[in-house]
């Protein structure tokens, strides 16, 4: 009987210790920082590239620690940055357990209430919200802005009701973040990847009038198909994109910040931003306009 009570004594502290063993200390004594990403716009290319890839190696260098990409799923990610298999609907619940891959998500996360009670999120890396978009031979008519942020989102909802609009749940692009459920809008789940990439593709295949779409996506989008997309307005207020971290690396969190904060300071952090959103400081200009530009 004490033998079994030691053996799983001792399988609970090796079991704590395997949990908490990814804040700081331990990444710098394992010598490899795991950077879960999901491909997306142009943060993640999956090509070995994009902004908060070259920003978490840029960070993984400043550890003194070797970087290591980990691929992963929007509606995995965050079960293999916690190791927990979570629900976010109709409550954000806990429901098992999954091995842990990585110790940072660096891919163009918004920051969202429901994430923000399995996450702990970064200093900001990167504006967004969430536009309405349609194929110019839709019926939808871009609204003309008024200055008026809620006016405007208000008049951009009334235009969905013109056709079908592409969804995505547990995303940024959810429709429950937006009050969209229940109206009598024609909502469409898209369901032809996990990939938010594939939206627009999908939708200049005619297999929906309008989708939802973040920010940095859209910018993309408009220099991808120039002339084949039209911006009706704005569904969400300003929203902000940042790396998450699990609840038990504080550390790792102050680090990463610290660190965000310098390549800010030193041009680096813009010199990035041109490199992979071009456009992005002209579309998006208070966000951008006091931080130092990159060289």
């Amino acid at each position: 009987m004490l033998r079994k009570l030691c053996f799983c004594v001792c399988a609970f502290i090796v079991a704590v210790n395997s949990a908490c063993a990814n804040d700081l200390k331990e990444i710098r004594e394992r010598g490899v920082l795991r950077h879960l990403g999901v491909p997306y716009a142009n943060f993640v290319t999956g090509s070995g590239d994009g902004l908060d890839v070259e920003i978490v190696q840029l960070f993984a260098r400043h550890l003194g620690v070797r970087y290591e990409f980990v691929q992963s799923t929007w509606g995995d990610v965050i079960g293999d940055l916690t190791g927990k298999e979570i629900r976010f609907k109709p409550t954000v619940q806990t429901i098992g357990s999954r091995p842990v891959r990585g110790d940072i998500i660096a891919n163009g996360m918004t920051i969202l209430p429901s994430r923000q009670k399995v996450l702990d999120f970064s200093d900001p890396t990167f504006p967004s919200a969430v536009w309405l978009l349609a194929r110019p031979d839709a019926q939808a008519k871009p609204i003309k802005p008024s200055g008026d942020r809620e006016f405007d989102i208000k008049a951009t909802k009334a235009v969905m009701k013109t056709g079908t609009t592409f969804v995505m749940d547990n995303s940024c692009l959810d429709p429950t973040l937006y009050d969209l459920e229940g109206k009598g809008l024609k909502l469409k789940r898209f369901t032809g990847s996990t990939v938010i990439n594939d939206i627009v593709p999908a939708m200049l295949k005619r297999e929906s009038d309008m989708t939802l779409l973040d920010v940095p996506d859209v910018l993309l989008a408009l220099e991808l198909w120039p002339g084949q997309i039209k911006v009706i307005g704005p569904i969400s207020g300003e929203q902000r994109m940042a790396a998450g971290f699990r609840k038990d690396s504080p550390e790792l969190r102050e680090a990463f910040n610290v660190f965000l904060a310098d390549i800010k300071k030193d041009g680096t952090y813009m010199r990035l931003v041109k490199k992979y959103f071009r456009v992005a400081p002209r579309y998006l200009p208070e966000y951008f306009r006091d931080i130092p530009t990159g060289k």
